[in-house]
């Protein structure tokens, strides 16, 4: 009897669950049709594409105007691309912003760095770039991809030799594209120099999520130099296993093992490292570099004194380490040397200046050096000197001849230089470029000299105290009829305004800069808001001047634009260099 209820009861939940069930279903099919009808008469009137969202995707109702049909599209929603903020400096360091490059056209920013890297930047021109390209900042959207950008920075490291700057760039960012490229740069570099310790500390930028043949191999090297033994093995192994060496590397690791006791003679110049390891495990090492010969193992030989260059006497060979020597793979005082072991007879060194005419190449060469080390002088061994020069010059080896000729001319006492050769001499000394700017001596005679400057000269200066001392200068000047308000005293003026300092009542700036333009195509870079471009532009504008040597105008529109961007830190580092007399 309980069992027949009990029965009864669960069948009326189940017929009554059953109802729900049909009645909400009919409910939501109401409800589908409904939207439907809403969504094709809003086509049908607006005639465009509607859009129902949903999640996890979008379904897209689309017209198709040729056969007025309704097409479902569906798509996944994405995330949004992840952006790498990758680089050395704060934007506030330079008064820049994360948004720097987002405006501007990819296509000009790589016509631009392309320029840039076709001049030989000034000091300052070359930092101010390196500090602009290497602030945190968002990639442009249009014409150049995060990758594409990164690269040109990467490129711009390596191709510049900015050792430092790379060690310090690997190890402020992690990961990103190009990292292998820079480790690899810096363990050839150090290589290259014959300091294989400095090499394999570089070694530990190589972290598992990178997968480069080259560094993994070196890495193995280094653990054995380390006499990490058990773990070079284990590297070496997954190495072979993963079918990512080679045999001739192989041969070498498993001799440096222990596991070959006979040393494997096989030299291989195919990269550096082969290279090196050759000259490590090969018996009475010797190796006959040529013109195509690599420039790092070039280096290598010479720091690691694997060239003699005793009793040469084959011109070819000569020539060889000469053209080595111009392109900077190979020491030039070892160029020296091989002239100074070259033979003449004493007819030949008394008669150098006439004899060497009948000498071609390095003999040539040869004979003015000893004769100019034999010529006591001075008006003779001038003459010699620049003979040398022309020299190198006819066969285009200037650069191994220019730096001796400077530190020859320097060694000579100035009063003893003629007359009619000073201007000579003076042309062909490289000057040594002093870090030392010199003592700031104020005139408050002249404006953009005078104690107002201090707001660029000093460290946190008290605004008002300049303020005070700027407005009683110009009073004193503007009593004086006959002084002249020159570009550097407008430049200032219009700093100050810009700055918001306060400015005498009867000052017409204005009427001061009216006969001054700046470039149209560069103003527009501050309206856009494309900063980036616009340091980009003052840098190529500076180029390879010395930015205390541009000329009034170019820096008075080079300031006016900073000004009109707010870049006041970079605009304060430029007026510190160009407005104060220093002595």
């Amino acid at each position: 009897m309980l069992l027949t209820k009990l029965s009864n009861f669960v069948s009326r939940i189940v017929i009554i669950i059953i109802y729900f069930c049909l009645l909400l279903n009919n409910l939501n099919a109401e409800e589908s049709i409904d939207i439907w009808k809403k969504q094709k008469s809003t086509i049908t009137k607006k005639n465009d594409i509607i859009e129902k969202k949903e999640s996890p995707k979008i379904n897209i109702l689309e017209k198709n105007n040729s056969n007025q049909k309704i097409t479902i599209i569906e798509e996944k929603q994405t995330e949004p691309d992840q952006v790498q903020l990758l680089g050395l400096h704060d934007p506030g360091k330079n008064d820049l912003t994360l948004n720097m490059w987002v405006n501007s056209d990819g296509e000009l920013i790589k016509s631009t760095f392309n320029r840039i890297s076709k001049i030989n930047l000034s000091d300052f021109s070359e930092k101010l770039f390196e500090e602009v390209i290497f602030t945190y900042s968002y990639p442009p959207n249009k014409n150049l991809s995060q990758d594409e950008f990164l690269e040109f920075k990467v490129n711009w490291l390596i191709s510049n030799s900015k050792v430092e700057l790379i060690e310090n760039f690997l190890n402020n960012n992690l990961e990103f594209k190009g990292r292998s490229k820079l480790i690899k740069y810096l363990v050839d570099h150090y290589i290259a120099t014959a300091d294989i310790t400095k090499s394999c500390e570089n070694a530990n930028f190589i972290n598992k999520e990178i997968k480069d043949n080259y560094l993994e191999k070196f890495r193995v090297y280094c653990l054995i130099l380390n006499k990490k033994i058990e773990q070079a093995q284990i590297n070496f192994d997954l190495l072979r296993e993963e079918k990512r060496s080679d045999k001739f590397f192989d041969n070498k690791i498993l001799f440096l093992l222990g596991i070959n006791t006979k040393p494997d003679n096989q030299i291989s110049d195919k990269n550096l490292l082969h290279f090196y390891l050759s000259s490590i495990t090969v018996e009475n090492f010797k190796y006959d570099p040529t013109k195509k010969t690599d420039k790092n193992i070039w280096k290598y030989l010479t720091a690691s004194n694997l060239i003699s260059t005793n009793q040469l006497e084959d011109p070819e060979i000569i020539n060889k380490y000469e053209f080595a020597a111009n392109e900077g793979n190979f020491d030039k005082n070892k160029i020296f040397d091989i002239y100074l072991s070259t033979p003449f007879n004493i007819n030949q060194l008394i008669n150098a200046k006439t004899i060497h005419l009948g000498l071609s190449g390095y003999q040539a060469r040869a004979l003015i050096y000893q004769k100019i080390l034999l010529t006591e002088n001075t008006e003779n061994k001038l003459d010699l000197l620049f003979v040398l020069k022309d020299l190198f010059e006819k066969d285009k080896l200037n650069n191994i001849y220019r730096e001796y000729l400077s530190d020859a001319l320097k060694s000579i006492e100035p009063e003893d230089i003629p007359d009619a050769q000073k201007k000579l001499v003076s042309q062909n000394i490289i000057l040594e470029k002093s870090n030392n700017l010199g003592k700031i001596k104020y005139d408050d005679k002249i404006l953009h000299r005078s104690k107002a400057i201090k707001l660029f000269t000093e460290d946190n200066p008290s605004k008002d105290k300049i303020n005070k001392e700027f407005l009683s200068i110009y009073k004193k000047i503007s009593k004086n009829k006959k002084y002249f308000f020159s570009t550097k005293d407008v430049i200032l003026l219009e700093t100050f305004n810009s700055d918001g300092y306060k400015m005498p009542k009867e000052l017409d700036i204005s009427s001061l800069s009216k006969n001054f333009t700046i470039p149209s195509n560069i103003n527009e870079l501050i309206e856009k808001n494309e900063i980036g471009m616009l340091m980009l532009k003052l840098v190529e504008i500076i180029g390879s001047d010395d930015v205390e040597n541009l000329d009034p105008e170019t820096l008075y529109f080079i300031v006016s634009l900073l000004n009109k961007a707010k870049i006041k830190k970079v605009r304060n580092k430029i007026l510190n260099l160009t407005l104060p007399l220093r002595v």
